[in-house]
């Protein structure tokens, strides 16, 4: 009972750092700033700014009069002038976002069964095994994303957008931003997650250390 109650403490921590995971992956998705342009627009005297993300771009010009001005345009998911880099990010990061929430739910399934002490009866199949396995699967989706978008910005690769969009295919300058770092983060918490899911499981415990 003392080995159970130790191993569900840790299956919590996992728990609650794929939750964490999982929330940080679906927030980064919808997020723009996961590359910043920088553009030279003749109509004002600074720079422009533009966030090019999964699934839009936002415009920010800086001028005299007004510090900000944003305006924001989304393109479809079946949008042909989409890069490919941008194509394989959003599909890797749907995949992770579905088998992330699938992985959480297996982890609470498995926590219920801990605490009802069901799992240690059951070695053949072990939930936290299965929730482990797709948290790491999620975590590598993520880093493929991110690995995708971060070796598009030293070669400023541009973006074809809509004429509606207003905004040129290249940048002057580009730079990762934040919506990329957080990502990782995601990537990194999920992995954790898994590796605590692993080390921890009840009924791999048991076979290490049988109860006499």
């Amino acid at each position: 009972m003392v080995l159970l109650n130790k191993s569900a403490n840790h299956q919590i921590r996992g728990f609650t750092l794929a939750t964490i995971a999982w929330i940080m992956c679906s927030t980064s998705m919808a997020l723009p700033e996961w590359r910043i342009w920088y553009l030279n627009n003749p109509m004002f005297s600074y720079p422009s700014l533009a966030f090019v993300g999964m699934w839009g771009a936002c415009i920010c010009h800086h001028s005299h009069n007004s510090s900000n001005l944003s305006d924001c345009h989304y393109y479809t998911y079946h949008n042909n002038l989409v890069p490919l880099d941008i194509w394989l990010s959003q599909h890797l990061l749907l995949v992770a976002n579905v088998i992330g929430l699938i992985g959480t739910g297996c982890a609470v399934f498995a926590l219920q069964q801990l605490y009802t002490e069901k799992l240690q009866k059951n070695n053949d199949y072990n939930p936290l095994v299965l929730s482990a396995v797709l948290n790491a699967v999620a975590s590598t989706c993520i880093f493929l994303a991110v690995i995708c978008n971060y070796l598009s910005v030293p070669s400023k690769e541009g973006v074809t957008f809509l004429p509606s969009f207003q905004l040129q295919i290249f940048p002057n300058a580009q730079r990762a931003g934040r919506s990329m770092g957080m990502a990782c983060i995601s990537a990194m918490l999920f992995l954790l997650s898994a590796i605590i899911f692993i080390s921890y499981c009840p009924s791999m415990e048991i076979k290490m250390f049988p109860i006499v």
